[in-house]
């Protein structure tokens, strides 16, 4: 068991979290973060990659508006590397309520969110893929982020302020002392799931920014102040930017009403449900279905486009008394920083929850005002003055500039991914930087196997070079492969129709039959026990719904139309002979 020392320990390396870290840092403390996971794992990597103006919350929570426009102009310039200004457009759609539209408009002005009425020829001047039927249409100052660019670059910023941030390092307990209203949280006992290695952290402060986990922490200190419940969304991605701008409907919050441009794909979203365990969150088909007929009412023709992968995350929502415990839509997104010494007398504690990703530097600031109200320090936030490291230039859609530098050493240099022009070089920079790094985590770093073939062509070659540098023997290059190309038909089973069914039935066949990847022996599972099903995370069992999808990997691909067709929606306006040429 190792001992440590800290004045402040944080637990959750989320946006949030690792936003405090890089506050309390810069404010002259000790810190060390803890996270389970790799950076930016959990809900800050799995959102829809927006930025907001404040235009979706004028009407129904001004304050959250308010806060995502003040904080949209900071983030943008201190995050420049990770943040792309698209501007975005509210628009009312002939499904829409126009009434909505002049609430819209006054909410907007009363909240101080930029927003400017466009004519519509103006409107679809920019934007010509829209419905042409639209009835109004209004600018505001939406962005798409790159969120594991934008946590990364946060997380350079705090270790250069001395912050220790230690990844794949769980929170066992929390250490309270005394009893009653002298109890504190006085240290937090983690253990390195990749070290092996036991710590013990005595601190003056643990500040809890776990996300939907938060509560599950706070419970380990005896705490029932808060109630953080998980509202659960997918999203899908589609493989062209059919807009360059954020396209919102002009209605109150609802399930896909935005589209946002993001590097090379178009993402919509999203859904809204409470759910029990953060840890396990299916994508229902009905709900990918829902999706894409959103996406036909702003754009029409986006049904027929090809959706090349689906997600979900849980957003960390703080028990909203005024509505059901399970109506998460219509939750609070603002934020909650809880001192449990005032609301329960358990002093060292402080949890933080709520917000938005576009409002992560604000709710880190708020945090460590209260960390630096108990512990008597009196230093101001400097957060939003200062650019992350990296971030000197911002942040345009381009891969332009990869492939210049691709062909300035292109013999000595070869692609790794061809949809992200990823080359060998930056693979192992990155390996060289993070030795211990699993496929997911230079995925979410160098976006390898998030293009068209969502690691069909680039997944083995990974392997392939962790083996040539020596990071790994064949069996365990074999096992991270495994395990990577498992997480991407995550996001693809419920997203099987149309032509992606084609993309994925070639990825079936050169992975499974040609190089038969489920069944190669490994170091983690010899000849005899291989196996074409297995859990997502080893040792963690799946959902059955999960299991079950993942033991249709044993068997050939169904390419029949029909039976590809997503349950509940209506079938593209393609050629269905054509179709079952695949």
């Amino acid at each position: 068991m190792r001992a440590m020392t800290a004045d402040v320990v944080v637990v959750g390396g989320g946006a949030t979290g690792v936003g405090v870290a890089r506050d309390a840092a810069m404010r002259g403390m000790s810190v060390v973060l803890l996270e389970r996971a790799d950076l930016a794992q959990g809900t800050s990597g799995r959102f829809h990659g927006l930025v907001h103006s404040g235009g979706r919350y004028v009407v129904s929570d001004p304050g959250s508006a308010r806060e995502c426009a003040e904080e949209n102009t900071i983030i943008s310039r201190i995050h420049a590397d990770a943040i792309e200004c698209t501007g975005g457009l509210f628009v009312v759609t002939p499904e829409d309520d126009l009434a909505f539209s002049d609430k819209f408009l006054v909410g907007a002005q009363q909240a101080g969110v930029a927003c400017e009425e466009l004519s519509l020829s103006e409107a679809l001047r920019i934007e010509p893929r829209l419905n042409p039927g639209i009835k109004r249409a209004f600018a505001v100052n939406d962005g798409a982020v790159d969120g594991w660019q934008m946590v990364w670059g946060a997380a350079r910023s705090a270790r250069a302020y001395g912050a220790e941030i230690l990844t794949y390092h769980e929170v066992t307990d929390l250490v309270v002392e005394g009893e009653g209203a002298d109890r504190r949280v006085a240290a937090v006992r983690a253990h390195g799931l990749k070290t092996g290695e036991d710590l013990t952290i005595s601190c003056a402060m643990v500040v809890n920014a776990a996300g939907p986990w938060g509560g599950r922490l706070a419970a380990m200190a005896g705490s029932e102040a808060i109630e953080i419940v998980a509202g659960a969304g997918i999203m899908v991605a589609v493989n062209h930017r059919l807009v360059n701008h954020v396209i919102n409907r002009c209605v109150q919050p609802s399930d896909g009403d935005i589209i946002v441009p993001d590097h090379t794909v178009s993402i919509i979203g999203t859904t809204d449900r409470r759910v029990p365990d953060p840890d396990h969150l299916l994508i229902p088909r009905e709900e990918v279905a829902q999706m894409l007929d959103a996406g036909e009412v702003l754009i029409p023709g986006f049904r027929q486009t090809r959706t090349v992968h689906a997600w979900a995350g849980a957003r960390p929502l703080v028990r909203d008394k005024r509505v059901s415990g399970t109506d998460t839509r219509h939750m609070s997104r603002g934020m909650t920083v809880l001192r449990h010494s005032e609301a329960e007398g358990l002093a060292g504690l402080i949890t933080v929850a709520g917000g938005k990703l576009t409002t992560y530097r604000l709710m880190a600031k708020n945090t460590v005002d209260a960390v630096c109200a108990e512990l008597g320090v009196d230093r101001p936030c400097t957060t939003d003055a200062e650019a992350v490291p990296g971030s000197e230039h911002g942040r345009n859609y381009r891969v332009t500039h990869r492939l210049a530098a691709r062909e300035q050493d292109r013999l000595e240099n070869q692609t790794i991914c061809e949809c992200e022009l990823v080359t060998r070089k930056m693979l192992t920079d990155l390996m060289d930087e993070q030795p211990d790094a699993s496929f997911d985590d230079l995925r979410r770093q160098l976006r390898i196997g998030m293009g068209p073939c969502q690691g069909g062509f680039c997944a083995a070659r990974v392997a392939g070079v962790h083996v040539c540098q020596g990071r790994a023997d064949a069996a365990d290059a074999t096992e991270l492969l495994r395990t990577f190309l498992r997480h991407r038909w995550i996001g693809l089973w419920s997203i099987l129709h149309g032509e992606q069914v084609r993309e994925a039935a070639l990825d079936f066949w050169m992975l499974q039959g040609t190089l038969d990847v489920e069944d190669l022996p490994t170091a983690a599972r010899p000849a005899a026990a291989a196996t074409p099903i297995a859990d997502a995370e080893d040792g963690e069992e799946l959902p059955e719904e999960m299991a079950a999808a993942l033991a249709a990997l044993a068997a050939p691909p169904r390419l029949d139309p029909d039976a590809a067709a997503l349950p509940g929606a209506s079938r593209p306006a393609t050629d269905q002979k054509q179709e079952a040429r695949a």
